[in-house]
């Protein structure tokens, strides 16, 4: 008997990712039941290929594997994708078809980093400015610079993302600008010294995406917003494709389809007309990638070829409480006297409030009131300042805690930039890139001693060392003897030693450069690492996953910079695509992603630091939770977490103009969900956290104010 597709919808933590599991497991053991096959090998390969599962996100993916593989005991390996993680698979594997059909260079496909595609288009847009002449659209971009720049070329790209996502054409895109925004005009900083309008700036941004696709494609370069138009445009329906898709898979198992993209949507709906078994999951208040890439309304659509089952939630903080606060929050004029579940902090200063929310936690957990793991800290946005003094002083009081997510950028790594001064001193032509300072950081940082736990050049010494032996001429570096320094004989025996050293083998990889034995920067960087860190240091979790995102990030710039010389008539010099890496580095946009660590058993105990977005996207649960700034009007605001004129892109625009009242409804929306996901989330305790000025000094009366007024103080 064929079973019914499945629409799982209930709010957040009321069992929706177990009923999928269930339903896996059946669907399994009725596929074992039903196929008469000789052997337990066969069966498994064939239920392992038939299969896809699916995850909103990368980290909820492996939970979601580990999961599904011990419910079926290990009996088959489990692929678990995210929607973006397998279009990407599926491009590289039917590459062939796709340059059949465009008619494009047969060479293999490579995957163009966030980073390096904005770093590839501003110089590609840079580059064609002459060919367009005085036109105002020429020196709109001419004046372009710094931020400004960075930001009307992210958006320009973040456009063919929305659009790939949405399975809208990137023609269409101009047109969707012009009719959805209010007057035509945005960017407006912009446009004010521009003979430019709206509509002529719409056009620009069209025009700028279609020549970046075609130069991608020719090339070979895919970026996030080229997979998905490729994959909904070309890939998907072509025959040989569907006719793959058809006779391999039978089951899809899709765990939070409100985080999913539209074209996502359309893959399943082709699975379920063509008899597929589909079990889904989605929840109202969730909706986390709203504003990024997902479309949960169109989503929802899947439901009408499903059983519809819906979850009932248990008895919590939000079944209880989750109606009358968002209640008060978007009526601010109400006061409510608030549970016992609900307290509050309070200070005048945000300084105050994030000593006294820190003295708290470590009184708490001191006091045995409650463990590390069972506390969350929450903000709308985490800065330096309060990301800085949570660690220093729950660290200081011996009580563990770690930011979930954290991205440093690489070059805040000492390690990372003493290891880019090192290969500015290896290669001719770049010594001027560097300065004493620099010269001082790498002495000290590559003559660690972990067995002294100290630099052998303390940051005096190779000051001093910088200063007097350290000459740049015809932009290449000398490194003089210890003696040309007049006191020389105070440098120390040790600190002379390690300098010879490390000049030694600055020298040796000089010569190998020169003699082409070392021809890439990431052998340089491999050898730097074995030999100059890996023996004196005792790396920690961050400075290991810096190093390998270095190491990564240089192979991937060099392996994109081979592919880019294949077709330029006029090949860059090695000097060129060096400087281009290291200024690419030290403008920050490259972070640290390091894996989240596996653990088998019980997870260490350690109090978490997030913000909202990261919070919610790892559908993380903890019995007190405290908001940080509460009273701030970024609670209400979608900040990073929503791209520039993404409402536009989801397939419910009705091609009316968006107004300040529908942005206005649609932060009332997102606060809405926010406060009952988060509410989903905690078990004992919420703790208000408030502040009467802001980190600048400004009053702060955001919306979710009237909750502190409402509440017992601490």
């Amino acid at each position: 008997m064929k079973r019914t597709s499945l629409w799982i919808e209930g709010t957040t933590q009321t069992g929706k990712t177990t009923e999928l599991i269930q339903e896996f497991c059946h669907w399994v053991e009725d596929k074992r039941q039903n196929k008469n096959l000789s052997s337990v090998q066969s069966v498994t390969q064939n239920l392992a290929s038939s299969v896809l599962v699916f995850s909103a996100n990368d980290d909820n993916r492996r939970e979601l594997a580990d999961r599904l593989s011990l419910a079926v005991k290990g009996s088959y390996p489990i692929y678990c994708k995210t929607p973006i993680g397998w279009m990407r698979d599926e491009i590289k594997l039917f590459w062939p078809l796709l340059f059949e059909e465009l008619s494009l260079k047969a060479q293999f496909p490579l995957l163009l980093r966030p980073e390096t595609e904005q770093f590839l288009a501003t110089e590609l847009w840079r580059h064609h400015r002459s060919d367009r002449g005085n036109s105002p659209e020429n020196q709109f971009l001419a004046n372009l610079t710094g931020n400004s720049e960075f930001r009307f070329v992210r958006q320009t790209l973040d456009l063919l993302q929305l659009a790939g996502a949405s399975g809208l054409m990137v023609e269409h895109i101009p047109y969707i600008l012009e009719h959805g925004l209010e007057g035509g005009e945005y960017f407006l900083e912009q446009l004010n010294n521009s003979e430019m309008t709206g509509n002529s700036l719409a056009q620009l941004r069209g025009d700028l995406i279609l020549e970046w696709q075609e130069w991608c494609l020719n090339r070979g370069l895919l970026s996030y917003g080229l997979i998905y138009t490729l994959y909904w445009r070309y890939l998907l329906p072509n025959s040989q494709y569907q006719h793959h898709l058809t006779t391999r898979y039978q089951g899809i198992f899709a765990d939070d389809v409100d985080d999913y993209p539209a074209i996502a949507v359309d893959l399943f709906k082709f699975f379920l007309d063509h008899h597929a078994f589909g079990v889904f999951t989605y929840n109202p208040d969730g909706q986390v990638r709203l504003g990024l890439n997902a479309d949960p309304q169109f989503s929802c659509e899947l439901s009408s070829h499903c059983q519809v089952k819906i979850l009932a939630n248990y008895p919590r903080i939000q079944s209880n409480y989750g109606e009358l606060i968002t209640q008060l929050a978007t009526n601010p004029l109400s006061v409510e006297t608030l549970p016992d579940c609900f307290t509050s902090i309070q200070a005048s200063s945000r300084a105050e409030l994030l000593r006294k929310t820190a003295d708290f936690i470590v009184a708490t957990i001191k006091s045995k009131q409650i463990n590390p793991e069972d506390v969350a800290i929450i903000a709308p946005g985490l800065d330096e300042i309060a990301r800085y003094t949570m660690l220093e002083i729950l660290s200081a009081a011996n009580i563990p805690i770690k930011p979930l997510n954290e991205q440093r950028s690489l070059i805040s790594f000492p390690l990372v930039k003493a290891l880019l001064t090192l290969l500015g001193m290896v290669y001719p032509g770049l010594a001027r890139l560097f300065n004493g300072d620099d010269i001082a950081q790498m002495l000290t940082v590559l003559t660690y001693s972990y067995q002294e736990k100290i630099a052998i050049i303390d940051p005096v010494r190779a000051g001093l060392i910088a200063d007097s032996c350290y000459q740049v001429k015809s932009e290449n570096c000398q490194f003089l003897p210890i003696e040309t320094y007049p006191r020389w004989d105070r440098i120390g025996n040790g600190a002379t030693e390690a300098y010879n050293h490390l000049i030694d083998w600055i020298n040796k990889i000089q010569f190998q450069v020169e003699q082409d034995q070392l021809s890439s920067p990431v052998r340089v960087l491999d050898k730097a690492i074995k030999e100059l860190i890996e023996v004196n240091y005792q790396l920690s979790y961050q400075e290991l996953s810096a190093l390998r995102e270095l190491t990564e990030t240089t192979q991937h710039f060099w392996e994109i910079d081979n592919r880019l010389q294949q077709s330029n008539p006029n090949p860059k010099l090695p000097r060129a695509t060096l400087i281009e890496f290291i200024q690419l580095l030290r403008r920050g946009t490259i972070t640290a992603n390091p894996r989240p660590p596996y653990y088998l058993g019980k997870k260490p105990s350690y109090v978490t630091l997030a913000t909202i977005f990261q919070y919610r996207s790892l559908k993380s649960c903890h019995r007190w939770q405290l908001w940080l700034d509460i009273s701030s009007n970024l609670w209400e605001k979608g900040g990073a977490s929503v791209l520039f004129c993404a409402p536009l892109f989801l397939r419910e625009w009705s091609g009316r103009t968006l107004t300040p009242e529908d942005e206005f409804e649609a932060d009332q929306a997102r606060l809405q969900r926010i406060l009952r996901d988060l509410l989903g989330r905690v078990k004992d305790k919420v703790i208000l956290c408030h502040s009467d000025l802001s980190v600048k000094g400004t009053e702060q009366t955001g919306p979710l104010l009237t909750l502190v007024n409402g509440c017992e103080e601490i």
